[in-house]
């Protein structure tokens, strides 16, 4: 063999180690996520230590790895498969990269708050036996009327610690100057009640049906009959990852000549839950909405 070859043989070996080491960086974030979602550990651990403590340190060695690769693979000649390798082990590194930062950035900008629903003036109240249940499955949340962010907060969200989460959500939801600087709303849309020209047990119906769609356990159906004038669906969102599971009540009801239908979406567990109540409030009732001629005022 030529010392050209041998050269290109040690070359393409660096590289393909760097791209078994990306690929395996992929792979830990899945067995992480999908661990705690089966159970072999718990979301702590899957989420706090694979996740946010040790992932970006193994995402970091691939991305080095990669670029020492790729540096030694274009030296000399032969490059080719070198440098196809290293690339696609640094390619694989950056996508985790970028993930990793976009997931903090996001973290940051969003309020340190688990429970979502439309009127907190009038708060949506869980039946007891979905209240047992989110005990009997350690719960950590307690459902409350008016809850307030914990205090130990502020070590990441300053003066959010003590602050009631029904306004901590109002500002989330609109525009706001902070120190001079224009903030824009952390949510897409305000999270609010819609409205109905049809009877509460059609809406209630086709809610129904919306959330059975969306794969939610029906946890207490709604009542669908002609005469039901007030009603509400109890339901349970496992999120596809790390499986956390969020409890879910829309409450149908008629006001005023119209159908009101109220939601409210509280996770189980977790401090921030990202948005993903906010964001399940907001797809559901714009569904909703559009599929049943909806409106945003009585």
């Amino acid at each position: 063999m030529s010392e050209r070859a041998q050269s290109a043989g040690w070359r393409l070996t660096v590289a393909g180690v760097a791209l078994a080491v990306s690929i395996f960086a992929v792979a830990w974030f899945a067995i992480a996520a999908l661990g705690a979602k089966f159970g072999l550990w718990g979301w702590p651990f899957g989420l706090g230590k694979m996740t946010l403590a040790w992932g970006p340190l193994i995402t970091g060695f691939a991305l080095g790895l990669s670029v020492i690769a790729l540096i030694i693979g274009m030296i000399k000649s032969p490059r080719v498969q070198p440098v196809i390798l290293a690339l696609a082990a640094l390619l694989i590194a950056l996508m985790i990269g970028f993930r990793l930062i976009g997931f903090k950035a996001q973290a940051g900008s969003l309020p340190p708050i688990h429970d979502i629903q439309t009127d907190w003036s009038d708060p949506i109240r869980f039946s007891e036996s979905l209240l047992a249940q989110r005990k009997s499955d350690d719960a950590t949340n307690p459902v409350e009327e008016a809850p307030v962010i914990a205090e130990g907060a502020d070590a990441r969200w300053p003066g959010m610690g003590g602050r009631l989460v029904s306004e901590v959500q109002e500002e989330a939801e609109a525009e706001r100057v902070v120190d001079g600087e224009t903030v824009p709303p952390a949510y897409d849309r305000p999270i609010e009640p819609v409205y109905f020209d049809q009877s509460p047990g059609e809406i209630a119906a086709l809610a129904l049906q919306l959330a059975e769609h969306q794969g939610w356990t029906i946890f207490s159906p709604p009542a669908t009959g002609q005469d039901v004038e007030s009603t509400m669906m109890e339901a349970t969102a496992t999120t596809g990852w790390f499986g956390f599971k969020d409890d879910v009540a829309v409450r149908i009801r008629a006001v005023d000549g119209a159908t009101r239908v109220d939601m409210r979406s509280i996770s189980r567990v977790g401090l921030s839950d990202l948005g993903a109540n906010a964001r399940r409030v907001s797809s559901f009732m714009d569904e909703l909405e559009d599929r049943a001629n909806g409106r945003r005022e009585p």
